[in-house]
Parts: structure tokens; C-alpha cells; sequence
């Protein structure tokens, strides 16, 4: 029958693993996007520095996070650095550090470019005035910023929840883990377990990811004509 693997969905029991296993990837995903946003706005004004000593570093910083897979960061924090370094981290620990370190060069990168595109007779007219360098970052140029990497890094929020079903090969039992384990504890007696298991997961994502990137852009699309 078409439907009989739709009873695998009306156990209460199962909703339930799989709503725990939500909550372990929005938990991830939100604390990674936190750590993301506050570190990689300072780390992209800071970034604004055309000397060397900031320049090289970040550059680095920068192409070594966007060449190497996300995968393979997870992999050499889990089965690497933690191990080799005696730290005690769970894979959502790892997670949590891997993504912020990822979504902080991303957003720096944003916040660099959306400020560096503002007319630099911003600057010269606030330094006129008399604001500290400090002030006129504060005051006058990330305020103007923000209408531009606003719906980028909103984006990017996106882009760090769809990412965290790579958790599941660090054993980590996110929404997607939870899902293989009821696929195969049912499969042999219901064929359609895959479909019905993994169709509730892709509407989960789409109801998450959706009306981010819907409101992203709708920013876009309104802040541009301003």
C-alpha cells in the first residue's frame, strides 16, 4: 500500500526522537551562528587593515576555512586536534567549534567587503567632525553596513543549518541520525521507511530554512531600491 509507511510518523514515540534529535541540530546551528555573527564582525572591521601583519594572517585564515571541505575540519578537530591535545570534546562540542570558526571567516569576509564599499568620503567627513576612529566605525559606517551584509549573512545562517547534517558521521544523533535509526530498525518490515523518514526531514529543513532565506531576500530586494 502506498501510505503503510506513514504509520512509522503517528508513533509518538518516534516524533519524540526525532524531535530530540531537532533540538541537538538547532542547538548547534544557533550557538554556531551566534559565535559566527559577534567574532567575524570583529574580525572584519579589523580585517580593514591594509597592513601585513593583519592581512597575511587573515588571509590565511580566510582560504584555508573556504578551500578545505567542512568535512575534513570536522574530521581533523574530532579525530585530530582533540585527540592529540587531550581534549575531551563530543562531537556536538566539535560541531559547535568547527562551524563558528567556519561561519566566523564567512561573516568576516561580509562585514569586510559591506564596509570597504562604502564611499570613503564617509570616513574623511566623520573624521572632519572630530570621531575617533572607533566612533566613526560605531556611528557611522556599520550602521550603513548593516543594510548590506544584513541579508547576506542571514544566508549564511541558512548555510550553517543545512551543513549540520554532517554531524552524523562524527556520532553525533542529530535530527538525521535519528532518522537512519528508525530506517533501520523498520526497514525489513516496511519498505517505504526511507521515503516517509527522510520526506518528514526534508519538510523539517524546508520549514526552517525557508522563511530565512524568504525574509532574506525580502531585505535584499527592499534595501536595494533605498
Amino acid at each position: 500500500m502506498p501510505f503503510s509507511g506513514a504509520d512509522i510518523l503517528l508513533d509518538s514515540a518516534n516524533l519524540a526522537r526525532l524531535a530530540e534529535g531537532l533540538i541537538v541540530t538547532v542547538r548547534v546551528a544557533a550557538v554556531s551562528i551566534v559565535f559566527a555573527f559577534v567574532l567575524g564582525m570583529l574580525i572584519g572591521v579589523i580585517a580593514l587593515s591594509r597592513g601585513k601583519l593583519v592581512q597575511i594572517p587573515y588571509q590565511i585564515f580566510l582560504q584555508s576555512i573556504r578551500i578545505v571541505p567542512q568535512l575534513v575540519w570536522l574530521f581533523l578537530f574530532f579525530f585530530g586536534f582533540a585527540k592529540w591535545l587531550g581534549w575531551n570534546w563530543n562531537g556536538e562540542t566539535t560541531g559547535i567549534v568547527v562551524f563558528s570558526i567556519w561561519g566566523t571567516a564567512e561573516m568576516a569576509d561580509i562585514v569586510r567587503a559591506s564596509i570597504g564599499s562604502l564611499p570613503v568620503h564617509q570616513t574623511q567627513s566623520a573624521a572632519a567632525l572630530g570621531l575617533s576612529r572607533s566612533q566613526i566605525y560605531l556611528f557611522v559606517l556599520i550602521p550603513q553596513a548593516v543594510r548590506r551584509l544584513l541579508p547576506v549573512s542571514i544566508n549564511l545562517a541558512t548555510r550553517i543549518i543545512k551543513t549540520t547534517p554532517l554531524l552524523v558521521l562524527i556520532t553525533v544523533v542529530e535530527v538525521l541520525k535519528v532518522g537512519q535509526q528508525l530506517i533501520e530498525v523498520n526497514i525489513l518490515t516496511n519498505s517505504l521507511a526511507a521515503f516517509w523518514v527522510y520526506g518528514l526531514i526534508f519538510v523539517i529543513y524546508f520549514l526552517i530554512c525557508f522563511p530565512v532565506a524568504l525574509l532574506s531576500r525580502k531585505l535584499e530586494a527592499r534595501w536595494s531600491v533605498q
